[in-house]
């Protein structure tokens, strides 16, 4: 083979490899900047993601008499899997007995166990809106009151029998997404009210499995 020629082709493929090498460089500085991005994303840029879990028991009392008054107090867990900080503004509830399809209005009240004595003390800590830093979560127990003496009936929840509950947690990013509501159904296997002389009685889940939600849009 001529000498030309040879040299012709060491050039050739010198040059195929210098185009490869750049090509495989360019490669790995894109992959770097798609993982710093997402890092980026991860760790400073994604929008709050609220997650609500209810337990399974929560606890309910009717105190006084002739009155609409009802608390139902639920141990909350709330967790942010976003970067930025959460805010919740507000927790509600509506609870509906499924025989007769009424539903009674709820807010959330204070924070705290529920007991007569502490009633009468004013123990309990206000609800305030719940800040939550990026990737942390908090739990409370929420006590939700009556919303007003305008909601009917009396007292909702005296048959032993399952209630539906629909939660609506309202968060700072609710002008950009629907609030989240979690729905679950718990079960009053017994009623006597001596027990709210100082206590509560107890609802449980048929499965016995814990109720969670996803805030999103």
């Amino acid at each position: 083979m001529p000498e030309g020629e040879v040299k012709i082709d060491s050039e050739s493929s010198a040059r195929t490899r210098s185009i490869a090498a750049r090509w495989v460089s360019a490669g790995f500085s894109a992959v770097a900047l798609l993982f710093s991005v997402y890092s980026l994303w991860e760790s400073r840029l994604k929008q709050s993601d609220l997650r609500v879990f209810v337990p399974a028991v929560i606890e309910y009392s009717a105190p006084y008499q002739n009155n609409n008054f009802e608390a139902i107090i639920i141990p909350v867990t709330i967790s942010n899997e976003g970067a930025r900080t959460g805010t919740v503004l507000s927790l509600d509830l509506d609870v509906t007995d499924p025989k007769t399809n009424q539903t009674k209005r709820f807010y959330a009240a204070n924070f705290g166990r529920w007991t007569m004595e502490r009633t009468r003390s004013g123990a309990y800590q206000p609800f305030a809106p719940i800040a939550l830093a990026g990737y942390s979560s908090r739990t409370e127990t929420v006590q939700f009151y009556t919303r007003g003496e305008e909601e009917k009936p009396p007292q909702l929840i005296r048959e032993t029998q399952p209630y539906r509950f629909t939660m609506t947690l309202r968060d700072v990013a609710n002008d950009q997404r629907a609030p989240a509501t979690i729905s679950f159904e718990r079960e009053l296997r017994n009623y006597d009210a001596r027990a709210f002389t100082n206590g509560t009685l107890w609802l449980f889940p048929k499965d016995w499995h814990t109720a969670s939600k996803v805030a999103g849009p």
